[in-house]
């Protein structure tokens, strides 16, 4: 498992109970800053894991479709190891892909979208925000524009929050469109 967050220690947890051996990988020091106290006290306790911390993957070995090795690398150290090993999870998260929203609507220091209540005073006299009422809960700082699921500021990140989100957002442009 690749990744520090409570994705990648949810995941960790379930696997532990179907395999013989999990090495978790983090590219920080420690799990404190991207976790969860009760996941973190759950994957301690679990006797087939093992987390690596400040460490990187450098390569992937196998022979055609298939994983058979993978060599890692600790930083902090220098050293590499290589295991076998044939199933690899990636849980690093992503960075929203808006650079081409830039100007249009107003997106927090990572990149993802502001919306509702997560709209400052500054962002809506900023985008020149023409209405009398205050954006509604999944709007932008464009009228009628509605963001929701992972690009969205704040959002839980998981697929059902996004359904739900964009289902609401159905009732919103129906809304916006009778202004």
């Amino acid at each position: 498992m690749v990744g520090g967050g409570n994705s990648a220690g949810q995941a960790v947890v379930f696997l532990a109970r179907a395999v013989r051996q999990v090495h978790m990988l983090v590219r920080g020091p420690s799990l404190a800053e991207t976790m969860s106290r009760y996941l973190i006290r759950c994957i301690e306790e679990l006797p087939n894991v093992t987390v690596r911390t400040h460490t990187r993957i450098v390569a992937l070995e196998g022979g055609g479709p298939c994983l058979e090795r993978v060599r890692w690398r600790n930083n902090a150290t220098g050293e590499e190891e290589t295991r076998d090993i044939r199933h690899l999870f990636l849980m690093i998260g992503a960075d929203p892909n808006t650079t081409w929203l830039r100007g249009c609507v107003a997106l927090d220091d990572k990149g993802y979208v502001k919306t509702g209540n997560a709209l400052s005073a500054e962002d809506l006299a900023k985008a020149g925000w023409p209405l009398a009422r205050s954006p509604d809960p999944l709007e932008t700082t464009y009228p009628g524009v509605f963001a929701a699921g992972d690009v969205r500021a704040g959002s839980v990140k998981r697929i059902a929050s996004a359904v739900g989100e964009a289902a609401a957002c159905i009732q919103l442009v129906h809304k916006a469109l009778q202004e």
